[in-house]
């Protein structure tokens, strides 16, 4: 009902900004699969790239994105530098949403 709606204050502004901005970061297909990698543990570049199947200098850029964004971090371990989502709810709604589409895409395979 459209009455229900007004009981719940909208967030402010920066807010809807700030994850619009985490959602448009995750539209992209590449940055997508490194959240999903590293929601699952974390990797260095060159596992990444690997898992990703990109090259490595795109991997690193895509990183620094999502590290920029504040969707992933880094710390050093020798001398590679090795990155973790560190935020639970962003590996939450990562896997989520590609869990369920996942589901419904081996549902489809089954009826066809």
């Amino acid at each position: 009902m459209a009455g229900d709606a007004t009981r719940f204050d909208d967030p402010p502004a920066e807010v809807l900004q700030e994850a619009a901005a985490a959602f448009g970061l995750l539209a992209s297909p590449a940055r997508l699969h490194i959240v999903w990698v590293l929601s699952r543990g974390e990797c260095d570049v060159s596992g990444l790239a690997e898992r990703v199947g990109g090259a490595l200098p795109a991997v690193s850029q895509h990183l620094a994105k999502l590290k920029l964004a504040g969707l992933v971090r880094s710390r050093r371990e020798g001398r590679r530098q090795v990155y973790y989502v560190d935020d639970p709810d962003v590996v939450t709604i990562v896997r989520l949403m590609v869990g369920q589409l996942t589901a419904r895409e081996r549902v489809r395979g089954l009826g066809a």
